[in-house]
């Protein structure tokens, strides 16, 4: 059945981890990285993505030599977290490598696509749990020598503009060009405490949580009810949904077409939930940091580098009200996460209150259920399509793997390469038809 994995066999034919290539001096492997504040309150987890890549694709071997290759640029993701006597965490850059899979599939791609999201998809990765190492790639050749890239990476050591330029590096490196830029690894210096700090905005129960709250509710036993539906949007309706979100925009600009969606899309997840109009619902998103402070910290630093903002609504009014006025709260949110508001968080988890209080972060992939709320990572600035491994081509298709989080929405550019975009959207069963009868209305 053409998009379902499950009717072919993937085989795993070999595994082994790739070490950082010896430029002549092999660099100590005893050295300890301490995880920076922005790395301590972010996911801990692997992310994993999956690439297509149509013929002519260099050999696995090649592409294995460019990985050992970039990874003597970044060695973090060669080493091994662990914790000093006090409870720090660090990175331990002892070139331990990655896990390199080589697989193959029995069957062309052209018959296996488009792929659905479905737990099929975990095939084409090494798992993302209970592993020691920081990254794994593999690789499947499909019979018509076309080849899945499958990536996991652990998010505490970056975040996706971080790993997205490591791709883009690794791609360079298989085919034999310079590694341009290089990667920034100082974690320290751009995040200095102010002397005497300045606490100007809340963390505890933003970034921050009690213990206690964090262990509740982790699971529900209705986790098997849901499914990633996966939905189109056309550069056309992109338009009309943006100049439609910005009616009446009290900056008298246009809101972007991030804002723009995710206003569209919050409404109809919520309106397909079926929520209690008195309930508050809000969405998380993640703003990049880079942009952010001042002065400006380099694209190329690697490292987690992300807060969030949180609009927030009553059901009833999100629902009841216009497009733009969920646009707006998106906007307005997004903007209160400047360069005042990172260095009040810099400030706040540099004091020891995190430690004292025994806060921890609120961002838990442990969750299955994010009802009433969602969270929206989008992929849409990331230079994804740029990983070349020599083929001279841009990947074929690109998507998250597996991740049945009901309201985690991803949203990602569409292979199409024509300014579409794709959002894949988790929710409960029951939801569906709902949500699939609106998807497309500007009502």
């Amino acid at each position: 059945m053409p998009g379902d994995p499950k009717a072919m066999m993937v085989r795993v034919e070999s595994s082994r981890l790739v070490k950082p290539s010896d430029q002549g001096h092999p660099p100590p492997t005893t050295l300890r990285v301490p995880l920076s504040i922005f790395d301590k309150v972010t996911y801990d987890t692997h992310i994993a993505v999956i690439y297509a890549f149509r013929p002519p694709i260099p050999s696995n071997s090649m592409v294995e030599k460019g990985l050992s290759r970039v990874l003597s640029e970044y060695r973090e993701w060669a080493g091994r977290l662990g914790k000093d006597p006090e409870g720090n965490p660090f990175i331990l850059l002892n070139d331990e490598g990655v896990r390199f899979i080589e697989a193959s599939a029995d069957t062309t791609l052209d018959k296996a696509m488009p792929f659905k999201p479905s737990a099929a998809l975990l095939s084409f990765h090494p798992s993302l749990h209970g592993v020691a190492e920081l990254v794994q790639v593999q690789l499947t050749r499909f019979t018509c020598g076309s080849l899945m890239v499958g990536f996991t990476a652990h998010h505490l050591v970056a975040d996706g503009h971080a790993t997205s330029n490591f791709l883009v590096a690794w791609g360079l490196a298989s085919r034999g060009l310079a590694i341009d830029p290089l990667p920034l690894h100082d974690r320290a210096s751009f995040f200095v405490p102010r002397s005497p700090p300045r606490l100007e905005f809340k963390h505890r129960g933003v970034e921050f949580m009690t213990r206690n709250k964090f262990d509740k509710g982790k699971d529900n036993p209705l986790k098997d009810d849901i499914v990633v539906h996966r939905v189109h949007f056309t550069k056309e309706f992109l338009h009309k949904l943006k100049a439609q979100a910005s009616l009446g925009s009290k900056s008298n600009r246009p809101y972007t077409t991030f804002e723009s969606l995710v206003a569209h899309l919050w409404r109809l997840v919520t309106r397909a939930r079926g929520l209690d109009g008195c309930e508050t619902t809000h969405v998380r998103i993640s703003v990049n940091g880079r942009t952010r402070l001042s002065p400006r910290v380099p694209n190329e630093y690697f490292g987690n580098l992300v807060l969030w903002a949180f609009p927030r609504a009553k059901v009833a009014e999100l629902i009841g009200k216009p497009l733009q006025f969920a646009a707006e709260l998106i906007h307005d949110e997004v903007a209160k996460v400047n360069d005042g508001y990172f260095r009040s968080f810099i400030d706040f988890a540099s004091s020891g209150v995190v430690e004292s209080e025994n806060l921890v972060p609120t961002a838990d992939m442990g969750k299955s259920v994010l009802c009433p709320n969602l969270e929206v990572d989008s992929w849409l600035r990331f230079p994804f399509y740029d990983l070349d491994f020599g083929g001279g081509a841009p990947p074929y298709y690109f998507m998250p793997s597996y991740f049945p989080v009901e309201g985690m929405l991803f949203i990602l550019p569409s292979s199409m390469g024509d300014g579409s975009i794709d959002a894949f959207v988790p929710l409960f069963c029951h939801s569906v038809d709902a949500f699939k009868q609106d998807c497309y209305s500007l009502v």
